[in-house]
């Protein structure tokens, strides 16, 4: 293999952000800089592909090793994410052009992208592309998303934090609603996150140890929603327990596919707009059982609460930053680093990797051995995959009682590339 010349590296962050995909920046910029003889500069796109589509690039060269290392500790995308995902090479060949074009004016050899399962087909058609157009570049995917349903690796850092965030929210509700059940609220509804698969909704089941408690009932999109059943056994909860509390996926759906939140619109993947599944739910219970009721939906808060946030997860986010910048200088192409779980007791985990082309829009769903019988619960085969993905604290600093997070300078480097690239 012939060596490859020394060249700039391009970073970019996709989709839903998490509370350690920072992390898995920290991870690849600290890399980066101690390979130093095979890497340049580390550039990264300013709300994701998008910036390199703009050439809208930030050099993180500015910014020092302190505030770097505490990207570690901070939630949300550093320089910015985005929703934008690239046609297919048919149907729009320019837009991989220009990534190519912008690519090649800045001396970039390297491409990381860390999203989830649209993000992985890009970097693999960027693979492709600049093969065929005399200007290869190392593309190795970093894999992020709090759903938890890219193929192949075990877990996908996001997920962890999520789940201990779910888990302990419902808990928390559960022993709220409990203690005002006599007089109050009797149903209390928690939506989280999930369109297709019920990996968020399933870690809220952590919560629930023994007999009787929070929460009682899951609602996941892999089993269909049975109206009748469900009222049922909200009924039997409330009788036997003095109230009932559910976790729903938003993604939640009927026989036919219908999401039972629907609200008839699209997002910018071309994904069901969903409505809000959490009030659907409460509202039904109303009206058929007459049970007073509470809602809350997590929205970004479970996703953006870096301050409970799982030690394995952070652990495994950094560490996926870290081993796809090695991979890369060590001549691997069109790949993403993986977490492979360990056939051990004790839980222990190691790094793999797998072929973008075999992650690329394949979304990984929940067991049905996951999933009690009557399909309104996890099993303990769920729990023991769970429990080991939230365990530990990783504590952001904190000063006068709020936590301290960093907010980079995003330095832009000079456009070289007259014409413009209008998305």
């Amino acid at each position: 293999m012939v060596a490859k010349k020394k060249q700039n590296a391009f970073y970019a962050q996709s989709g839903g952000v998490t509370a350690v995909i920072n992390a898995s920046a920290c991870g690849v910029i600290e890399t980066a800089r101690q390979h130093k003889s095979k890497i340049g500069k580390i550039y990264a796109g300013r709300n994701g592909i998008i910036g390199a589509l703009t050439e809208d690039l930030i050099d993180t060269s500015k910014e020092s090793k302190k505030d770097i290392a505490a990207l570690k500790y901070t939630p949300s995308g550093a320089f910015g994410s985005c929703r934008y995902k690239l046609k297919s090479l048919d149907e729009n060949r320019a837009e991989y052009e220009r990534l190519i074009e912008v690519f090649k004016a800045h001396d970039i050899g390297y491409f990381f992208y860390n999203g989830g399962g649209d993000s992985m087909d890009t970097a693999h058609k960027i693979s492709q592309l600049s093969e065929t157009m005399g200007y290869p570049i190392t593309c190795v995917g970093i894999p992020k998303t709090v759903d938890n349903d890219l193929p192949i690796t075990d877990n996908c850092p996001g997920f962890g934090s999520v789940a201990k965030y779910v888990a302990v929210s419902i808990r928390e509700a559960g022993f709220d609603v409990a203690s005002m059940a006599k007089t109050s609220t009797k149903v209390f509804v928690m939506e989280v996150m999930g369109r297709h698969a019920g990996w968020i909704a399933a870690a809220g089941g952590l919560a629930s140890e023994k007999e009787g408690d929070a929460p009682h009932i899951i609602l996941f999109p892999e089993i269909a929603f049975n109206k009748e059943k469900f009222l049922k056994k909200v009924d039997r909860c409330v009788k036997k327990h003095g109230y009932c509390a559910i976790v729903v996926s938003e993604g939640a759906r009927y026989k036919d596919g219908t999401f039972l939140a629907d609200a008839g619109s699209v997002d910018a993947f071309g994904h069901k707009q969903l409505g809000g599944v959490a009030p659907v739910v409460a509202q039904m219970v109303k009206a058929e059982l007459g049970y007073k009721y509470h809602w809350a939906v997590a929205d970004y808060l479970q996703r953006a609460a870096r301050h409970i946030a799982s030690e394995t997860d952070v652990e495994q986010a950094y560490a996926m930053g870290k081993a796809a910048v090695e991979l890369a200088i060590s001549g691997q192409n069109a790949v993403m680093p993986t977490i492979v779980r360990k056939p051990t007791k004790t839980y222990a985990w190691t790094i793999g990797q797998a072929n973008l082309a075999d992650v690329a829009n394949v979304e990984k769903m929940m067991p049905r051995n996951f999933i009690s019988k009557d399909g309104l619960h996890i099993t303990d085969v769920c729990r023991e995959y769970l429990l080991p993905l939230i365990k530990g604290e990783s504590y952001p600093p904190y000063k006068n009682g709020l936590p301290q997070y960093v907010t980079l300078k995003n330095e832009a480097v000079k456009k070289k590339l007259k014409q413009k690239f209008e998305i």
